[in-house]
């Protein structure tokens, strides 16, 4: 079935949000790899997922009703506006201590940065073509790996040395940087959403569209494994006596398949296999790399740097192809369509709070892991039912 869309390809521009890309993942790298703790920290030893659990209950309402503030405001307001919010929780954690008032702005952080990542989509999305959406998307998501692949060794060293406000000092900066460049950069995009707004609606259209819900289950899959894996595998590792310098380390070697394979798989998807096969591919390793963590009790570095790195190659598979299978099916007016995909990661966080709740109640912490994986393998049931988009032309 082939799909024409309303199309404006704009290259300079998708260069000029892959620059500000590479600035937001460094930015969030500082924070994403410590996250776990400093929540725990300020939580007093309580189960972290309740945390969790709420902070993407409110992102996951605020997605999905999100196309209406794009429609009253446009797409680049909205940008700004998620971003400024954003600034003002990390200057509040600047300078307060691990505690109720820190958690309530890690929440805001957390709700206005599934915000802008949105912001971001769609306006890259108003300056990209199908034929190159692998490509595009490829290069938008390595620039961001890249500068989060800074983060675990920095951020880890300046945690020991200066604590939490040295960390969030940094990414005050770093985001207030961002602000300017896109100010500056990106001029106004027209949101060019004229359809009906109301949440049923837009859960209807959904419904009617077969593949859009596969990659979505496909995405949410790549979500919970995100979500628990960010949460728990900083714990386990600390719990099994691993230093935060080592895991630093461990980590850099985990995040190197996001820099330099998104955007080769990318143009295999444009040029030459589509998506399909290399998504059923990328499932199978990505579930069986987690599953084995399971069954590893060491402490050797290697062992751990080894798996999470399998894991991520999956991973990082997984996530330009069902970012270039989902763009290639939509277009830059399907805003509802768009906010929808990506309440994939709330709707993660949500039950993956639930059910490692649950599960730790009952199990060790290390049967996450197993967890993990039986969700990552049951997604291949959709992956082997996606109608392929065909590989275009090589120009």
């Amino acid at each position: 079935m082939k799909f024409k869309h309303d199309e404006k390809l704009e290259i300079r521009k998708v260069n000029i949000l892959s620059g500000i890309a590479l600035l937001s993942g460094v930015a969030e790298s500082f924070f994403l790899y410590i996250m776990s703790s400093y929540i725990k920290e300020s939580f007093g030893g309580a189960n972290i997922g309740i945390f969790y659990l709420v902070s993407y209950a409110v992102v996951l309402v605020a997605l999905l009703n999100l196309h209406k503030i794009i429609k009253k405001i446009g797409k680049s307001d909205f940008l700004y506006l998620a971003l400024i919010s954003k600034i003002l929780a990390i200057g509040v954690l600047t300078f307060v201590s691990p505690g109720a008032l820190g958690l309530a702005a890690v929440m805001v952080y957390i709700v206005c940065l599934n915000m802008e990542l949105v912001g971001l989509d769609m306006i890259l999305e108003s300056y990209s073509s199908d034929k190159m959406s692998g490509r595009i998307r490829g290069k938008f998501l390595t620039a961001i790996s890249f500068g989060i692949l800074l983060g675990p060794i920095f951020s880890t060293t300046i945690l020991v040395e200066y604590g939490y406000c040295g960390i969030f000092l940094i990414i005050f900066i770093l985001n207030s940087a961002i602000l300017l460049a896109e100010v500056t950069m990106i001029k106004k995009v027209n949101h060019c959403f004229k359809g009906k707004i109301g949440v049923g609606h837009v859960l209807r259209k959904v419904f009617k569209r077969p593949d859009i819900l596969r990659i979505f289950y496909i995405a949410f899959i790549l979500d919970f494994f995100y979500a628990l894996m960010l949460i728990y595998v900083p714990i386990y590792l600390i719990n099994l006596g691993i230093s935060w310098k080592e895991i630093g380390l461990i980590f850099t070697i985990m995040l190197l398949p996001f820099v330099f394979i998104q955007y080769p798989v990318g143009i295999l998807a444009d040029k030459k296999l589509g998506e399909k096969e290399m998504l059923i591919g990328a499932i199978f390793l990505m579930g069986c790399s987690t599953a084995a963590m399971y069954f590893i009790v060491s402490k050797e570095i290697f062992a751990w740097a080894l798996l999470l790195f399998l894991s991520r190659v999956g991973a990082a598979m997984i996530e330009i192809l069902r970012d270039s299978y989902f763009y290639k099916r939509i277009d830059a007016r399907d805003v509802d369509l768009i906010n929808v995909f990506r309440t994939s990661s709330s709707v993660a966080y949500i039950l993956g709070a639930l059910a490692s709740a649950i599960l730790l109640f009952l199990f060790p912490l290390k049967a996450i892991f197993i967890l993990v994986a039986v969700v990552v393998f049951s997604a291949l049931i959709p992956a082997f039912k996606l109608e392929d988009n065909q590989a275009g032309p090589k120009n």
